[in-house]
This record gives structure tokens, C-alpha cells and sequence, in this order.
């Protein structure tokens, strides 16, 4: 099935495209930056399947999905006994990926401790098990994606500076969905088909007025957030035409105001993502996961913007008694 992440005919993305079958026959390492829901891993998968490498395993590492201690176990494997709990050996990710590819997302948040053993074991190709005394060789292509600003990350100290620069060996930016207008109506498609498909609906078109609000919208989310509100209209829909809620777009896209500030749009794109998930906040389908944060992060954002779902309930509550008030309301006002 074609893959959201590869689709579209725009300059900006078919440019990408033509980088990653450059990319893709050799063996350099690849850095990835681009903001959360923009596909990095998509097209980490893309560079793999385009490889000589595409007969062996495509690994992924969350590196933002684990505590410090336990990454060091997932990635480099450890011994019996090597700490309470490892009652057994285990092969890290870079031994499961051994003639593959080892997507490394989220590497900004690959704690500063473990940095020197990821470049060592990058630039030697082989890596140490916890508990053990000697190195095993391994023969690993690296894919690094990322979401933050690395080299600010090396101003202040967070990321080392041999590290990066062993990473962007050749680097792909992916432009983000609001500079790839052209390319909507090819996503909107293919989303709407393969929901429909799922869920054995016959949508025929979408109107000249709902794709106009779909592409006028900012999607701060991107492709990812595009495309869960393609599934929720798909679930919406009675008949041949997509029926969109393209109002909640219009509330929600405080980026196209002028007077908009950097918190207001922080805010907005949080109580999406929590609304999205039903107010899961960890785990694979939290908010945290589709905004692209570590879990603690995105709790400690929440505090400094004063979300919570109580305050957003409540505000809904007497927004909707401000639009529609009850009718004894009105007799009293009258």
C-alpha cells in the first residue's frame, strides 16, 4: 500500500525524495530533522527498503520513550545478572539490527551520559554489553531522526559536538505540512480512501469548501494530525461526500491570527493532542508520543501553560452557555 509518508508532488518534497535515492544505495549515516508528525520515520523505512541493507531488519528506538538506565540496557543488550531484574542475557537493538538499519528517533533526548558510548559504538562498530568484558562487533546503519534544534542543544551543552557531527554525515530536513499545500488534496485522498476502505464506507468527493478549510488550516501536527482528522470525518460521514468538522479547524488555528503568541499556539496544539487521546497523557498512544516530547515534559508544558482537563472542560462548558444559553436564561434577560 502506498505509505502517507511518501506521497506528494510538491518542489520542497519531491527534492527530499530525490536526496533519499541518493542517500539510500550507500551506507553514511542519516539525520533526519523535521517537526513532530512530518513522517521521519516513514522516510528512515524509505532509506532502509532502498538499501542493500532491506533483506535484514529495520530497528526503531524511541529514544525519548525510556528512562536513561533501561536505554542503555535496549540499545547495547546486557548480561545475566548485570543489575537486579536481567535474569537473563539480552541482545541490545544494535545486535537485533546486525546488517539492517538502527533508527535512532528522538535523538535529542538520548541523555548526555550515553552519548560517548553511542559514538563509540558508531565509530568502531561494535558495542559492549552491560556485565560484560569484551566487545562484539556489529555492522549497523544508523538513521538518527530529530525534532530539536541540535546545534542550539550543542550551545548549551546537552548534545556533544563529535556526536552530531557523526550523525549528519548527510542530513534531510522535512519541510512541514503548511509549506506543502499542493500536496493536501494527494494526502486527503489517499486518507480518505484507505478509512473508508476500513471502515466500508463508498465516499465519493470531497467539496470544493471542505478542502478549501483543510488547506487553509496551519496543521501544527502535520501529516499525523491530518490524518486523524481525516479518520474522524471518515467516522462522521453519511453518504458519497466527506462530511469534515471543519469548524473545530477554524476555533483551533490560533496561528493564523497576527496577535497569536508562541504559549497560545503551544496551548492550542497540547489540548488538541490531549483531546485527541482522550487525555492519555503516556504511552505509545499518549499525547506525549504524538507531540513528539518525553512524558515529563509534556506534564511539566502543561503546568507552565495551566492546562488540565477540569479548566478546559469548564471553559468549554461556559463557552457553550455563552452560545446557546438556556431558556430561562433568556426569559431572565428579556
Amino acid at each position: 500500500m502506498e505509505r502517507a509518508g511518501l506521497i506528494g508532488s510538491s518542489a520542497s518534497f519531491r527534492a527530499l525524495l530525490e536526496d533519499v535515492q541518493v542517500v539510500a544505495p550507500t551506507d553514511c549515516t542519516v539525520l533526519i530533522q523535521g517537526e513532530t508528525g512530518t513522517g521521519k520515520e516513514v522516510i528512515a523505512q524509505a532509506i532502509h527498503e532502498a538499501s542493500p541493507r532491506r533483506q535484514h531488519r529495520f530497528v526503531a528506538v524511541n529514544c525519548a520513550a525510556l528512562p536513561a538506565a533501561l536505554l542503555e540496557s535496549e540499545l547495547f543488550g546486557h548480561e545475566r545478572g548485570a543489575f537486579t531484574g536481567a535474569v537473563a542475557q539480552r541482545l541490545g537493538r544494535f545486535q537485533s539490527a546486525d546488517r539492517g538499519t538502527l533508527f535512532l528517533d528522538e535523538i535529542g533526548e538520548l541523555p548526555i551520559e550515553l552519548q560517548p558510548k553511542l559514538l563509540r559504538a558508531i565509530q568502531e562498530r561494535e558495542v559492549e554489553r552491560l556485565g560484560c568484558s569484551h566487545a562484539t562487533r556489529v555492522d549497523v546503519r544508523i538513521v538518527a531522526a530529530t525534532n530539536q534544534n541540535l546545534e542550539q542543544m550543542l550551545s548549551e551543552r546537552r548534545f556533544r559536538m563529535d556526536l552530531y557531527y557523526r550523525l549528519k554525515v548527510f542530513p534531510l530536513t522535512l519541510p512541514p505540512l503548511r509549506e506543502r499545500i499542493g500536496d493536501i488534496p494527494l494526502l486527503v485522498d489517499h486518507f480518505v480512501r484507505s478509512y473508508a476502505r476500513r471502515q466500508g464506507k463508498s465516499i465519493e468527493f470531497v467539496s470544493d469548501e471542505v478542502m478549501a478549510a483543510i488547506e487553509t488550516y496551519s496543521w501544527p501536527g502535520n501529516i499525523r494530525e491530518l490524518q486523524n482528522f481525516i479518520e474522524r470525518s471518515v467516522i462522521l460521514t453519511k453518504g458519497p461526500a466527506l462530511q469534515a468538522p471543519t469548524e473545530g479547524l477554524e476555533r483551533n488555528d490560533c496561528f493564523a491570527h497576527e496577535l497569536c503568541t508562541l504559549a497560545d499556539a503551544d496551548r492550542v496544539h497540547i489540548i488538541g493532542a490531549l483531546r485527541e487521546t482522550h487525555w492519555v497523557v503516556g504511552g505509545k498512544s499518549g499525547a506525549a508520543s504524538r507531540l513528539g516530547l518525553n512524558r515529563t515534559t509534556l506534564i511539566a508544558k502543561m503546568q507552565k501553560l495551566g492546562i488540565s482537563r477540569e479548566i478546559v472542560e469548564q471553559r468549554a462548558q461556559l463557552s457553550n452557555w455563552h452560545a446557546n444559553p438556556p431558556l430561562k436564561a433568556l426569559s431572565v434577560s428579556a
